[in-house]
């Protein structure tokens, strides 16, 4: 049975860090590529960043190049999103996604993700 469980959620100010982590059980992880996404109320779900199966390779959104940094530890099977220097409009669920395709991780398209947790909130106040 295949689980992803996204923690670390939370509220904060902005200006301050989070870090979120997806724990990952029932595939095998060093061999997929791994994706942070969220989805802001009324708003469509969106790529924020995406890694490939070694971890070598990372995108990121515009919006949190600079700020955010993705890291996949595949001796622990964990995924992991640092957010730093968070803004208000950082405030969504975000959720980790897994696939073992990965030639289209650059695009981060959440339809090329075949699994999914289930979410966790990040709030930024202002």
């Amino acid at each position: 049975q295949v689980q992803l469980l996204e923690s670390g959620g939370g509220l904060v100010q902005a200006g301050e860090s989070l870090r979120l982590t997806c724990t990952v059980s029932g595939l095998t992880f060093a061999n997929v590529a791994m994706g942070w996404f969220r989805q802001a109320p009324g708003k469509e779900r969106e790529g924020v960043s995406c890694i490939n199966w070694s971890g070598r390779t990372t995108y990121y959104a515009d919006s949190v190049k600079g700020r955010f940094t993705i890291s996949k530890d595949n001796a622990k099977n964990t995924l992991y999103l640092q957010m730093n220097s968070l803004k208000p409009e950082d405030t969504a669920t975000y959720y980790c996604a897994a696939d073992y395709f990965e030639a289209t991780i650059a695009t981060m398209t959440p339809s090329d993700f075949g699994y999914w947790g289930q979410g966790t909130q990040v709030t930024v106040s202002s």
